[in-house]
């Protein structure tokens, strides 16, 4: 069975760091799109970042563009995220997701899998 598990949220001052992590298990991570959506109280789930199988590609949104960068180790099956210079709005529970595909989609409905999220706070 396919697991995906997320680590690494918690709670920030603005302007702090986190590295989020996703670890996979039971799929072939090496072919699979792997992306970070969020999604706060009240609010749909939204695109954070994705990443090709190859890690030659990345996408972000235009509200993280430049804070943070997602990775990926195929040989650990482990998506990264590092979210920098973070602000009271990135507040959210963030999840990983994966799609048997070669190309980044920002629309959660094209993600096959799904990790239980992690919560990310961040204070003013």
């Amino acid at each position: 069975q396919v697991q995906l598990v997320e680590s690494g949220g918690g709670l920030v001052q603005a302007g702090g760091s986190l590295r989020l992590s996703c670890a996979a298990s039971g799929l072939t991570f090496s072919l699979h799109t792997m992306g970070w959506f969020r999604q706060a109280p009240g609010k749909e789930r939204e695109f954070v970042a994705g990443i090709t199988y190859s890690g030659g590609k990345t996408s972000y949104a235009d509200s993280v563009k430049g804070r943070f960068t997602i990775s990926r180790d195929n040989n650990k099956n482990t998506v990264y995220l590092q979210m920098n210079s973070l602000k009271p709005e990135d507040a959210a529970v963030y999840y990983c997701a994966a799609r048997p595909a070669l190309t980044i989609t920002t629309m959660a409905e094209t993600y096959n899998y799904w990790g239980q999220g992690t919560q990310v706070t961040v204070s003013s």
